[in-house]
């Protein structure tokens, strides 16, 4: 007998993928399919690893015709794998932050009479054959989060509120090149006729909720926080940055109505999916489209989070989330809106190095690069104590362990070891000829504190068994490779505490799509005010997706790692100062537009 009741469908528009994921009421899997641009689109449109790049103005960027045709190839894909489109009562999904795509001002009238029996791509993107203007794009390209072409920009909109800490407390973050503030900013200056003929900016979720909506969706409550143009507190554009990127207040109206309102409800109808979708694929007819969010929100979403609950992924980035209802910000980490809790915003901290710094210290531990095995590296780091401190008495051993320039702190690559004494509080930096093994903990360790040094703030204490524990958050959820070692799964407790332990996440590869498809289950199925933590922890499968892979809070030892706090942010700020690290460097030393994205990037 056929199955029956409804589906859900969740997106992720990657870098180098777009993924969909099909999932019912229950969030059980059902269907997922995907499309690699490289091996699926590669040849067509002349990518490597999703985008095109202009390294003398330092912008990478992607097709927004290649978007398109996967789309249409996902679909049919999905449809192969045996999805009954009939069954999808909504569809939501996410975006990577922080791309812009420009709508011509036909836009709207060709997505709103899309014929079914064409592509999306010949009727949106015009040929060679045919006039630009014809299209749906006034602009053929929209920027990719890497790209570094924005320094004047972000420069002005540091100098336009007075300071980076400013800029970072109105809009949650101090201006970043991959911002769309600034990037838009830019495309104003370098394309003014292209910029005329915009008739609407959308980010790249609302991009894709447009063409599956067949008419502009709004930008969503909390990927428009990921713009440097957004009061948050206030929950409205801002004009002074508006008039900044506007080029005067003239233009501010115009701006205004390119950009469009912003909804507060993460969880309303868009309105119904475009009759193209029904009279191609099948769709229901009164199949929803939820607003889409950004890659990194769309990630909190993938499992119901708490307040005070962390998530950590551990890919070739260190990304840390936390949900938190305290709002303090900035400029060395970013406060978003919360997705779907009005009341809530999402913490993040983004890190360049991660797995390739661990990699690193591996192979020195193996004594080469072919040896990938962590078996020696996870053996010597347990060995060792917290800190490499031997007894009370000897200084705690730390250190930085950066491969690639890093932004949390600002500084360039290099390593550097230090001595920290905590009852004298002396810091001393050390010869790098020492043993590396020390580094197989160190390596851990340093950027676990570097995590904990910038939440301390967010997370409160808990009661155990009757007991009081000292501020940390609730759970710490590993995500990413790093997650299935055991070595720094514990060590990461260590340092990070947790009061109900270390938890591995196994959602697989795909976080960000299931996040969009869970909001979309929430945004068509919800009870009244029912939040979206309520529902979807009524439906989860804890047992399915989460492990519990260590211990977290360990008395002693978590209070010894909260005494190398103050050495630790001691260190930092010398070898910020040693290094000069305050510049952005278009050479490759340092860069203001690094980005730990979500789990799928």
């Amino acid at each position: 007998m056929a199955a029956t009741g409804p589906l859900y469908m969740g997106f992720d528009l990657s870098t180098q993928q777009l993924k969909g994921v099909v999932v019912d009421s229950q969030l059980k899997h059902k269907h997922e399919a995907k499309v690699d641009f490289d091996a699926d689109l590669g040849e067509k449109y002349g990518i490597e690893k999703g985008v095109l790049t202009n390294p003398s103005e330092g912008e990478i960027y992607a097709p927004v015709g290649m978007w398109l045709e996967a789309v249409d190839l996902v679909l049919s894909r999905l449809r192969e794998d045996g999805l009954d489109f009939s069954r999808v009562k909504g569809v939501s999904g996410a975006g990577m932050q922080h791309g812009t795509v420009f709508w011509s001002q036909q836009a709207e009238s060709l997505l709103s009479s899309l014929d079914a029996k064409k592509s999306l791509v010949e009727q949106l993107e015009p040929s060679a054959e045919k006039d630009e203007r014809e299209g749906a794009f006034s602009h053929p390209h929209s920027p990719n989060w890497q790209d570094h072409s924005t320094q004047k920009q972000c420069d002005l909109f540091d100098a336009e509120l007075g300071s980076p800490e400013t800029l970072a407390d109105v809009t949650g973050s101090g201006a970043h090149h991959r911002f769309s503030g600034p990037q838009i900013m830019r495309f104003k200056a370098k394309y003014p006729e292209h910029y005329k003929e915009t008739s609407r900016i959308s980010l790249v979720s609302s991009f894709l909720a447009s063409v599956f909506l067949g008419k502009f969706a709004p930008i969503d409550i909390s990927d428009v926080t990921g713009m440097n143009l957004w009061h948050i507190e206030q929950g409205r554009w801002h004009e002074k940055l508006l008039t900044l990127v506007a080029g005067g207040s003239d233009g501010v109206s115009e701006l205004k109505h390119k950009l469009g309102h912003v909804p507060e409800d993460g969880g309303a109808s868009c309105g119904h999916i475009s009759n193209y979708f029904v009279q191609r694929y099948g769709f229901a007819q009164d199949c929803n489209v939820v607003p889409m969010t950004g890659d990194n929100p769309a990630t909190i979403l993938a499992l119901p989070l708490q307040a005070s609950d962390a998530m950590v992924s551990l890919g070739t980035s260190t990304t840390f989330l936390m949900s938190t209802p305290q709002y303090k910000p900035d400029p060395a980490y970013h406060f978003m809106n919360h997705p779907t809790t009005a009341g809530l915003y999402m913490f993040m901290l983004c890190y360049k190095n991660g797995g390739l710094a661990r990699e690193h210290v591996r192979d020195a531990i193996n004594g080469n690069k072919t040896d990938r095995s962590w078996d020696k590296f996870n053996e010597v780091a347990l060995s060792n104590p917290p800190m490499n401190q031997k007894s009370s008495s000897d200084p705690m051993r730390m250190g930085l362990y950066f491969p690639r320039p890093e932004i949390v702190p600002n500084v360039r690559a290099g390593q550097w070891r230090y001595e920290y004494n905590s009852s004298s509080n002396k810091l001393n930096e050390t010869s790098a000829e020492q043993s590396v093994d020390a580094d197989a903990r160190g390596i851990v360790e340093s950027q676990m504190l570097s995590l904990r040094l910038r939440s301390a703030a967010l997370v409160s204490g808990h009661e155990i068994d009757g007991k009081k524990l000292p501020p940390q958050p609730r759970r710490v959820y590993l995500v990413g490779g790093g997650s299935a070692n055991p070595a720094i799964a514990r060590i990461i407790g260590d340092v990070l505490g947790g009061a109900e332990g270390i938890y591995k996440l196994d959602i697989g590869g795909n976080a960000c799509a299931l996040g969009g498809a869970y909001k979309a289950v929430w945004g068509c199925e919800r009870r009244g005010k029912q939040t979206f933590e309520q529902l979807v922890e009524e439906r989860w499968d804890e047992d399915a997706f989460v492990k519990r892979v260590a211990d977290g809070y360990v008395p002693g030892v978590f209070e010894k790692y909260g005494e190398a706090l103050k050495g630790f942010e001691a260190m930092e700020k010398e070898v910020v100062a040693s290094t000069n690290s305050g510049a952005a460097d278009n050479g490759g030393v340092v860069m203001k537009n690094e980005k730990g994205q979500g789990a799928d990037n």
